[in-house]
């Protein structure tokens, strides 16, 4: 090991960095004047909302066809799996979106 002060010593500060960081500080305030507020606006939270919804509705409806026409082929039981793992399907798409639409918070005035 050697007594390299050099190595113990703190950087002193760069100009470089200072302006970097107030140049970043300006670009910040200009885009949130520009944008409005920080915070994502309702539209993209509703859409968001109404992506999910649509593919509960699909998945559920599209899941169990395909596990009911499975059971059909397994057991040869005619169409009766898959309109039972249609509705089946349906019945927890609906389930889904219940339970998503009950833990929503209430909308607030500020929106």
């Amino acid at each position: 090991m050697s007594d390299d002060k050099s190595a113990r010593e703190p950087i002193p500060e760069d100009a470089r960095i200072d302006a970097l960081e107030e140049r970043l500080k300006a670009a910040r305030e200009r885009e949130e004047k520009r944008t409005g507020s920080k915070a994502p606006s309702k539209s993209h939270a509703d859409h968001r909302m109404g992506n999910r919804v649509l593919a509960d509705l699909v998945g559920g409806l599209l899941g169990g066809s395909l596990i009911g026409y499975g059971v059909d082929v397994i057991f040869d039981t005619g169409p009766w799996g898959l309109l039972i793992g249609l509705f089946l399907g349906i019945g927890v798409a609906f389930r889904n979106v219940f339970r998503m639409a009950g833990t929503q918070k209430p909308p607030s005035d500020e929106g």
